[in-house]
């Protein structure tokens, strides 16, 4: 007997958590977060850039370099290579060292262009971040309707069998008349049916949820309230999606410097040290040294500079379209979602008074049922016109957090 209450107990352990496992939206949220390989990705770019930004420091300091060359050119009877060219051969074991100079706004505009670059990578995360974030929210807010209007149902139902048997025992009597009896049971018979699909939809919405944020999971969860509140941003330019508007404009300034300094002089010291000889005459004294100094000037190169200049003019006056554009269209789409949800309220707030005066009905049919007095017809009718008023204010619940959805995506930071 201790054996078979153990196993018991072990059995419910296990279904425990399966069966009354609670997650948030914040649970579903940080986890798709968490396993998105995009936002990994933009990650692991930010770090290669600046990997770049340390190259860039490094091929300025002097580059030192080992170089050996040993040729050899024979003669043999006056056949051979002319020795005022050859020498005969030559061996050199040379260290060169070579050090560009470059001042240090050049060198810092090329650092800015690694650090701005990385800017708008963070930004590109950060909206991929908000795009993904909206797209489980949605899908959350879908399952949690899903599962809402099944527990609507499944108390429905409950509600229906309690009252089958009343009212069998009823007709049985002689109090009602099978046709009636027969008219509630096809309404409990179709409310059984709706029940069903409402399971399958669930299990349909979760799985849903499960691909979108990368879990592997075929069972259900109870899906708590999703908190959601619109956010309020006092301006367009104060979203995430406007930083990508400015970052885009410092990259064209950058780019617009880099010409004019890739225009400067250049100068460059070099200088190697080592042994160079043809070994024709005293080779052991032909170690040495040499050094100097490299300057190229730019002068003429058919007017590429003020072309160069032109395309970023151009660059910057179509980021401006897309810019002013953007501030346009974001506030139409915002002023459209506010107003969409003061609608949807309303609207849930009449279904809510309508529900109450459904819920008086059928308890009043209830009483009426209970003594013999109801048309059948009447009490059907009653049930149906409930149901459709609890079914419009959960669908219209769903659409007032959808909307929330919407506008806080549009408000992220």
């Amino acid at each position: 007997m201790r054996s078979f209450v153990r196993y018991i107990i072990f059995l419910l352990s296990l279904n425990g958590p399966l069966m009354g496992q609670e997650k948030t939206l914040d649970d579903y949220v940080n986890t798709a977060l968490q396993n998105s390989p995009l936002l990994k990705d933009y990650t692991n770019q930010q770090k290669l850039n600046q990997v770049d930004s340390l190259r860039i420091l490094a091929g300025y300091k002097p580059q030192v370099t080992a170089i050996s060359t040993n040729t050899y050119a024979p003669t043999y009877h006056s056949y051979g290579y002319d020795n005022a060219i050859t020498n005969g051969g030559q061996f050199s074991e040379l260290v060169t060292v070579n050090k560009l100079l470059i001042g240090k706004k050049n060198l810092n505009n090329q650092l800015d262009a690694v650090l701005l670059l990385n800017r708008s990578l963070e930004i590109t995360g950060k909206i991929s971040g908000q795009d993904l974030k909206k797209a489980v929210t949605a899908q959350y807010v879908t399952a949690y309707g899903t599962s809402q209007e099944l527990k609507f149902n499944e108390e429905m139902l409950t509600l229906l069998r309690k009252e089958e048997v009343i009212l069998r025992k009823m007709a049985e009597k002689g109090v009602y008349r099978q046709t009636d009896y027969l008219i509630f049971l096809t309404t409990l018979k179709q409310q059984e049916l709706v029940n069903t699909q409402s399971k399958i939809l669930l299990q349909k919405e979760y799985a849903a949820l499960n691909y979108l944020v990368g879990i592997k999971d075929t069972g259900t969860a109870i899906l708590r309230p999703p908190l959601l509140s619109p956010e309020m941003v006092a301006d367009v330019e104060g979203t995430i999606f406007y930083q990508q508007f400015i970052t885009d404009s410092l990259k064209l300034r950058n780019s617009d410097a880099l010409i004019d300094y890739n225009y400067k002089p250049k100068v460059s010291l070099y200088g190697d040290a080592g042994f160079a000889s043809t070994f024709t005459d005293h080779a052991y004294r032909n170690w040495g040294a040499s050094f100097g100094v490299t300057l190229a000037v730019p002068i003429y190169d058919g007017h590429q500079r003020k072309m160069q200049h032109t395309k970023i003019e151009m660059q910057e006056q179509t980021r401006q379209q897309y810019r002013d554009f953007f501030k346009v269209q974001t506030a139409q789409q915002l002023a459209d979602l506010y107003q969409q949800l003061q609608s949807t309220r309303q609207l849930i707030s009449q279904t809510a008074d309508q529900l109450k005066y459904a819920s008086a009905l059928i308890a009043a049919n209830q009483k009426l049922m209970n003594t013999g007095d109801v048309h059948m017809a009447d009490y059907v009718l009653a049930i149906g016109n409930y149901m459709a008023a609890k079914n419009i204010l959960t669908q219209n619940t769903i659409n007032e957090l959808q909307i929330i959805n919407q506008i806080n995506y549009w408000n992220g930071k």
